[in-house]
């Protein structure tokens, strides 16, 4: 049956989002570069979020980080420079759970406050606002000003590595190790000096080196480690590999609090990081907890689990079964990748877009682009692995965000500037170029900038090919809501239109049919997988999916999206028999892909 929304989430990096300072200085600081603020998120920014198709704004590192900026004046001093990655700070390297990035307030000194009316304004528009929640780890130098009652650390024994009640994990084998960090080669701020050391993990009485985000229990983390983070406890011993639930571990209650924070300000739900390092038996407790206050809380893990890795959670359906609403899908956008690079086909990744079942594809949220991922305007490499790959242009989206959008009833992730073909281009600083827009400094989306225009969010300075795109998106994320791809029904078709068993249909051509069953129509999305020219042939429905789609006898083939966006033309009126043995004809331009209807 289809559900009542498909919902559309919107990554908007509060950072960024409403900068149109264009300097974008390797390393700049916060004055050079500039720094996107709540009140940039203003109602033309909003509605026009809203007309493009989403449903929910993932308000994106909103919560206050460690960082080299000076807030002394709120009392927060700059933090130490051998902990902190680049001059604005890690979204992930949080500082404080209860509060918000003062560099984002006009007045920092009530940046609650207008983070809240912020708040409004999504509710106002229509939309639901998510943040994050990052569960797994927290900056070194983590210090509440908020909650100083809840600070993590506060009542653990150092003395030890694990126990259930401690907030952290601690390298204490042998006692006595200081924290010890390398200087990363490649980031080099002007001004900003590091000694490998950390005076509050010297290794002395009460302060010893503690085990990173990413579960390096040493006190000599490497460069590419989260050495700017600290693991939480929730009773699950990484090392051991098991856990100790009972009493309660106090984390729990803590993230508790936290979740319970931003509900009472009126967040509506939560992107969770790395969900798959915290144990399922604690997230079934913070995921009812958070239900009880609010029955619609909406929580999507990012997660990345595998059978074997010995984390907490092996596999997607732990979290679901835990309360998640979705969970991130990264097989198939690397099964993309992996086409794009030469290293796969289109069989891998249609096996990978079929693999789950139709409740599952109902938890899966797809994406070609978040805040992790390069961006699809960055260029093509085959000789690294897919993260460090991007698709090669902007016109790489009018193909690929059918394939991934349209082909389960599940979540989907825009990221802020991906409609605008954003390139994620410049040594940003710590970031560096590596295809992505930056998480770790002051920055500019350059392209984004001119639909900002001067916060009226109009695209006046947009060229025609980016105008073009952010039309294509609104039209597919029109049709996301369509009741066919809200429905379950997912009908690959490679396995029917290829070469092999009908001559007229060229291997460059990839289908799928979505539908609800007997519904009576069902819409066909057709893929060219040829990048340079534009693929002909005829594509065919087996009478099977004909009839679980409930078509009758004559049916009528739409054109209903194209790189031009919305359409509504009629292609070929059709018997259903004809339509299983001899299809209809398409002509598909070169990196495209086209939506029909058939009912």
């Amino acid at each position: 049956m289809p559900v009542d929304v498909k919902p559309v989430i919107y990554q908007l990096v509060v950072r960024y989002f409403g900068n149109i300072n264009p300097t974008n200085r390797r390393d700049g600081t916060r004055e050079v570069n500039g720094c996107g603020r709540f009140a940039d998120i203003n109602p033309a920014a909003l509605r026009a979020i809203r007309e493009l198709g989403a449903t929910h704004v993932w308000l994106t590192g909103v919560l206050r980080q460690a960082t080299l900026t000076n807030h002394s004046a709120l009392g927060i001093p700059p933090d130490h420079p051998d902990v902190v990655k680049g001059l604005a700070g890690s979204f992930y390297a949080v500082k404080d759970c209860f509060d918000v990035c003062p560099d984002y307030a006009e007045n920092p000194a009530d940046r609650l406050a207008e983070f809240d009316a912020l708040l409004g304004r999504v509710h106002d528009a229509g939309l639901k606002a998510l943040i994050d929640f990052i569960p797994n780890h927290v900056a070194r130098g983590y210090r509440s000003v908020v909650r100083p009652d809840l600070d993590f650390g506060a009542g653990d024994d150092t003395t030890k590595f694990f126990h259930p009640q401690n907030h952290f994990f601690y390298v204490v084998d042998p006692p006595g190790q200081p924290l010890r960090l390398e200087k990363p080669e490649a980031w080099c701020p002007p001004g900003v000096t590091f000694d490998g050391g950390y005076p509050a993990e010297d290794g002395s009485p009460g302060r010893p080196a503690k085990a990173t985000g990413n579960n390096v229990a040493t006190a000599s983390p490497g460069v590419f480690d989260w050495y700017e983070t600290v693991k939480l406890n929730y009773g699950w011993d990484f090392v051991a590999k098991a856990g100790h639930y009972a009493p309660r571990p106090r984390t729990w209650d803590v993230m508790d609090a936290v979740l319970a924070h931003w509900q009472a300000l009126g967040v509506d739900g939560f992107r969770c990081d790395f969900a798959h390092y915290v144990p399922p038996e604690a997230w079934a407790f913070l995921v009812d907890r958070a239900r009880e206050r609010d029955p619609a809380a909406y929580f999507m893990a990012e997660a990345y689990p595998w059978a074997g890795s010995g984390d907490p959670i092996t596999d997607r359906r732990q979290l679901t079964d835990a309360g998640f609403d979705a969970v991130y899908d990264d097989d198939s956008y690397n099964r993309l990748k992996e086409v794009y690079q030469g290293s796969g086909g289109q069989d891998d990744y249609a096996r990978s877009a079929a693999a789950a079942s139709a409740a599952a594809r109902r938890r899966v949220v797809r994406y070609l682009e978040n805040h992790d991922e390069r961006r699809v305007a960055s260029p093509v490499t085959r000789d690294e692995g897919p993260a460090e790959c991007g698709f090669g242009s902007p016109a790489a989206g009018y193909q690929l965000a059918p394939l991934q959008l349209l082909s389960h009833p599940g979540p989907v992730l825009v990221l802020n500037g991906q409609e605008s073909g954003e390139p994620g281009a410049g040594h940003e600083g710590y970031g560096g170029e590596d295809g992505r827009t930056t998480l770790f400094d002051y920055w500019c989306m350059p392209e984004h900038a001119k639909w900002v225009t001067g916060h009226r969010y109009d695209g006046g300075q947009l060229s025609a090919d980016v105008l073009a795109l952010r039309r294509f998106y609104a039209a597919l994320l029109e049709l996301c809501q369509d009741p066919a791809v809200r429905a379950d029904g997912y009908w690959g078709l490679k396995y029917w239109n290829r070469p092999d068993r009908f001559a007229d249909c060229p291997d460059a051509l990839y289908t799928f049919a979505r539908f609800a069953d007997g519904g009576g129509r069902l819409l066909l999305v057709v893929t060219n997988f040829n990048v340079e020219a534009a693929t002909e042939g005829r594509v065919r429905v087996p009478d099977e999916l004909a009839a679980v789609a409930g078509l009758r006898p004559e049916v009528t083939v739409r054109l209903r999206l194209d790189e031009g966006g919305t359409r509504d033309v009629a292609v070929v009126q059709v018997s259903r028999d004809a339509l299983a043995t001899e299809g209809f004809a398409v002509r598909v331009p070169g990196q495209r892909s086209y939506v029909y209807e058939i009912s």
